[in-house]
């Protein structure tokens, strides 16, 4: 009897009927679309996009050389080389990030003591080259001062939430 009606359900199409069913019910129904260039989703505090290194207010750079940034990064993604100052305190001489290799985990920021490494909710980014997505000290510094409004905006509203 079962195999009569698979028969018949073959010859009526009658999986492609209830496919059209279902797309007519959602035919007539709102869109939910969004333009991408024109219109942006709302995104959350805690996104990880793009890395940055901070400043202190008086402009000299966060990062103090303690490299576990470096060694909590699974992806082996970040280089530093470092050297001493004339006052005793340790700066980084080569900060690199290799955007390719890196997984977007976070521990390097979550390790960071004095919040100097952080990712800033910038997504719209790319490279033609592979040199093109490896940060160097500059490139990152450069972010930082350019998204450093929005980094400050985040870690408050964190703080808020802990």
């Amino acid at each position: 009897m079962q195999k009569i009606k698979d028969y018949f359900q073959s010859l009526l199409l009658w999986e492609l009927l209830k496919g059209l069913r279902l797309t007519g019910r959602y035919l007539f129904k709102r869109k939910i679309t969004v333009q991408y260039p024109e219109e942006k989703t709302p995104q959350s505090y805690r996104f990880r996009g793009l890395h940055a290194l901070r400043r202190y207010p008086n402009g000299e750079e966060r990062c103090i050389a303690c490299k576990l940034c470096e060694a909590v990064c699974p992806a082996v993604a970040i280089t530093i080389e470092s050297e001493e100052r004339d006052d005793g305190t340790r700066r980084t001489t080569r900060y690199d990030i290799d955007l390719t290799k890196c997984i977007f985990c976070g521990f390097c920021e979550e390790s960071c003591p004095v919040d100097s490494i952080v990712e800033t909710r910038i997504y719209e980014y790319h490279g033609e080259k592979r040199g093109d997505l490896l940060m160097t000290k500059q490139k990152l510094l450069e972010v930082g001062d350019m998204a450093e409004d929005q980094i400050a905006e985040d870690r408050a509203r964190e703080a808020m939430y802990r």
